[in-house]
């Protein structure tokens, strides 16, 4: 009952700022963002912040998640891919969301961490991999939807081959050293359009892998 009401307050924080879809807004009523962050850290789990983890990398903002999945408009659909797993709880959210996840993350304690989260939360339809996320993951292409959880300079064009037809691709693109743009990609007809959301922070997408 306390995890309850501590979600049930975190969505009404997030609200203050964004009307959450009905969908979206289950998604994070059901999962604890307790369950994916530090335990030195865990007092502040449903607080709008985002939050240290190993290895440099950061916990998005709630806010942040709830963001991102929105712009994604998922709505009955088959596969999500998330570059950049990080902790876990976005692709725990999308979890809710989508019949099946695919996240990929380059450094391997966060995702055997990950991994642990989502057995622990019994989340059996992710399926996390270890991988330079640039890369994709052609084996189960196209995708329904693709959310970059990291920021680029712009989009690898083998991602975008790897959408399914109507499908959209979410990604914080960065315009400066302190500029960063959430950015929806459409691709229909086999042309990609974009169209500019909101302004971000996240740390940057890297290249290769970290044991």
């Amino acid at each position: 009952m306390i995890k309850a009401r501590s979600r049930q307050k975190l969505v009404e924080e997030i609200e203050k700022h964004i009307r959450l879809d009905e969908n979206v807004k289950n998604a994070f009523l059901t999962i604890d963002r307790e369950a994916f962050v530090p335990i030195e850290f865990q007092h502040l789990a449903y607080k709008l912040d985002a939050l240290p983890l190993v290895a440099s990398q950061w916990i998005s903002s709630p806010l942040t998640v709830a963001k991102m999945t929105q712009y994604l408009d998922i709505s009955n659909i088959d596969s999500v891919l998330e570059i950049g797993c990080g902790s876990g709880y976005q692709a725990a959210i999308l979890s809710q969301l989508a019949r099946r996840v695919f996240t990929i993350e380059r450094i391997d304690e966060l995702l055997k961490l990950a991994k642990m989260k989502f057995k622990a939360q019994e989340l059996d339809n992710i399926f996390a991999r270890f991988d330079d996320g640039q890369r994709g993951w052609k084996e189960y292409a196209p995708y329904d939807r693709i959310l970059f959880s990291a920021t680029a300079k712009k989009i690898p064009n083998n991602i975008f081959d790897q959408l399914k037809e109507g499908g959209i691709l979410i990604a914080p693109i960065e315009k400066s050293s302190t500029e960063h743009i959430i950015t929806k990609f459409h691709k229909n007809n086999g042309e990609i359009t974009e169209i500019q959301l909101d302004k971000v922070r996240f740390v940057p997408i890297l290249d290769g892998t970290q044991k």
